[in-house]
């Protein structure tokens, strides 16, 4: 896809490696910003829990990073962390369900240089109590991690039976946030029900401008409780793009540094004050570079996320 206004994810490549973005505080969202070598600044928010600031572009690993070692995908993957961590960027989401993302995810960290900053997110999903805890074994082995930073129970599946262990292993040192995960609506009450009775760190959902569902609900509850939101499917379905690619960015863009589709869609979802990072998955380092973009400048205003969705809908 190339972007409107001359802009190409090459190009955005390049400005990337080199893009010295002013932080602009906006108190409606907790804005913060995590400097870099270089001077450049990735807007942060705090995990509510520990007020730990958090990057607010990271990197979801589903299908782009379940690939073979021996495959040109696989070469191009050590170029999309560098991507996402010379922006400033540093959560990574996996799970036991994307394949082999999990090892390839470990096997890049481990020999990336300098050492890697990466946030590691991924999930247990399975029932059973020695078996979550097998499964979250074989995460860590696969990851090549003695520490993961997020731990989350995938579609609530057998989640009273996870939930003690989790909360035993953050205790222990081993987990540092426990958190719950979905993607599907029609389970939103049942998110709703754990998140009131359980006390958790993070809830990853599903959110993008074609799929607010957990606007209505969820992101409140959220922001009351105090839990942080990990936005997945951020471009929705996968025709969000596809719709868009071919309009021409509203006029108000370069007001909020924004060059390009996937950075707007993005921003739009950063712009809700109960949100705290966006994972878009690619195996692109020029989509990873155009995607971290996102994660500097102003955010939008009601008024320009009003007229998005009235595009979309």
């Amino acid at each position: 896809m190339t972007p409107p206004n001359g802009f190409t994810r090459r190009r955005l490549l390049t400005l990337a490696a080199g893009v010295s973005a002013a932080l602009v505080f906006d108190s409606a969202v907790g804005r913060d910003s995590s400097t870099i070598p270089g001077g450049k600044t990735m807007l942060t928010r705090a995990i509510p829990s520990s007020n730990e600031p958090l990057p607010v572009v990271g990197l979801g690993t589903y299908r782009g990073f379940d690939v073979a070692t021996s495959s040109a995908a696989y070469k191009q993957l050590g170029p999309v962390i560098d991507a996402l961590f010379a922006a400033g960027g540093s959560v990574i989401d996996s799970s036991p369900m994307y394949g082999r993302a999990e090892r390839t995810t470990g096997e890049l960290l481990s020999i990336h240089e300098p050492r890697s900053p990466a946030f590691l997110a991924t999930k247990v999903w399975t029932r059973g109590r020695n078996e979550g805890i097998e499964q979250m074994e074989e995460s860590f082995r696969l990851l090549q991690t003695d520490r993961i930073d997020l731990m989350q129970i995938h579609n609530l599946l057998d989640w009273k039976t996870h939930l003690p262990t989790l909360r035993e292993w953050k205790a222990q040192g081993r987990i540092r946030y426990i958190g719950i995960s979905h993607y599907t609506s029609s389970a939103y009450a049942e998110v709703e029900a754990v998140l009131e009775s359980e006390p958790l760190d993070f809830l990853q959902i599903n959110y993008a401008l074609d799929d607010r569902e957990a606007e209505k609900r969820l992101l409140p509850l959220c922001r009351e409780k105090g839990v942080a939101v990990i936005c997945n499917r951020p471009f929705g379905g996968g025709g969000l793009l596809s719709r868009l690619k071919d309009k021409p960015l509203p006029g108000w863009a370069a007001q909020v540094e924004v060059n390009s589709w996937p950075q707007l869609l993005l921003k739009f979802l950063l712009a809700h004050s109960a949100v705290t990072c966006v994972i878009p998955g690619t195996g692109n380092p020029r989509y990873m570079a155009d995607n971290v973009g996102a994660g500097f400048g102003p955010m939008l205003t009601d008024a320009q996320r009003h007229q998005l969705i009235a595009l979309v809908d």
